[in-house]
């Protein structure tokens, strides 16, 4: 039960509880959370206001549990609601700020953000706005935020947001680097890596970046730079590192490097059955992968290729011997 239905989760387990055993009383129902009866009573309280549990009319002090399939509906169904109406607002503020943005004065152009939470929380807005790719330099002395750590990168991919990112080889000696470039490379994004980085940088749709201002020795700061001749510098520099590092991949031995355009096992799989005949969704179906998963793979072969159909893809894979004429139908 999501956070999004306005319940911690002290509440989704006093809920569970009560659902598992159908009613229990304040005290029982305190002992299977290891709660105080206080606290558990409070929960109960919230749990009621929200329509998920009641006092049973025949015996007092004793609590019931909503059925889950109409009480939680009626909260979607408000939250839906709420997000309805929400939805104009948001657009007609959308439509002002472009307007208000279409000849942006030089200053509106560069945005200086101090101090470590707002770098923080700056940089995380930037990954929750994105609405087509994230591309960033990441070095190996995080100061704030390191690139590959936060929540907001999962809930992006999630989204369908694309990932790619190039990591200092000492990102791989950090405490946990393997680890978050495990998860990222689990979450299939695209990681390769350099000796160094020349700075850290994110790029979100090449409509908006962020780079650092200070070192560790002073109060973190960043510039936030919006679409103009210094984005496009920095968009470019990113393509430019991005081009001289190694992919990373994911293995049976762990993350390992490889050569830019080889394909791994998992790709030589997809290219042979879309050379045999099936769709995206056909291939996806038969290797039990999702279907941005393997459209993913396909423009990650596709790009370093210079090829822009599926044909050419095939016959440039047999070309480079990725795969055989026996492949094909």
């Amino acid at each position: 039960m999501p956070a999004a239905l306005g319940l911690d989760e002290t509440h989704e387990a006093a809920y569970r509880a009560l659902v598992s055993v159908g009613a229990a009383d304040v005290a029982d129902l305190a002992r299977r959370l290891t709660l105080a009866e206080r606290d558990t009573e409070r929960a109960l309280r919230r749990l009621e206001r929200q329509g998920l549990a009641a006092q049973a009319s025949a015996r007092p002090g004793r609590w019931v549990a909503a059925p889950p399939g109409v009480a939680l509906g009626a909260l979607l169904a408000r939250q839906r609601h709420e997000l309805e109406k929400a939805e104009p607002a948001a657009a007609l503020l959308a439509e002002e700020y472009r307007a208000a943005a279409a000849e942006p004065a030089v200053h509106d152009l560069v945005e200086v953000v101090t101090g470590a939470s707002a770098v923080a929380q700056r940089f995380l807005q930037l990954q929750l706005g994105a609405a087509e790719e994230v591309c960033a330099l990441v070095t190996g002395d995080p100061v704030v935020v390191s690139g590959t750590d936060n929540d907001a990168e999962e809930q992006a991919a999630g989204r369908g947001v694309r990932y790619r990112v190039v990591v200092e080889r000492s990102v791989l000696d950090l405490a946990d680097g393997l680890t978050e470039l495990t998860a990222a490379l689990g979450r299939d994004e695209r990681v390769r890596v350099v000796d160094r980085v020349p700075t850290k940088l994110v790029v979100a749709d090449r409509s908006l970046a962020m780079v650092p201002l200070t070192s560790r020795t002073t109060e973190p700061a960043a510039l936030v730079v919006h679409a103009g001749g210094l984005l496009d510098l920095l968009a470019g520099l990113f393509e430019s590192v991005w081009r001289e590092a190694l992919p990373l991949r994911l293995d049976a031995s762990g993350v390992t490097e490889r050569q830019p355009d080889g394909p791994d096992a998992t790709d030589l799989e997809i290219l042979s059955l879309l050379l045999a005949g099936l769709t995206d969704a056909g291939v996806a179906e038969q290797l039990g992968l999702g279907l941005r998963t393997v459209q993913r793979r396909v423009r990650r072969l596709m790009e370093p290729a210079g090829v822009t159909t599926r044909l050419q893809l095939g016959r440039h894979a047999r070309e480079r011997g990725w795969v055989t004429r026996d492949d094909a139908p």
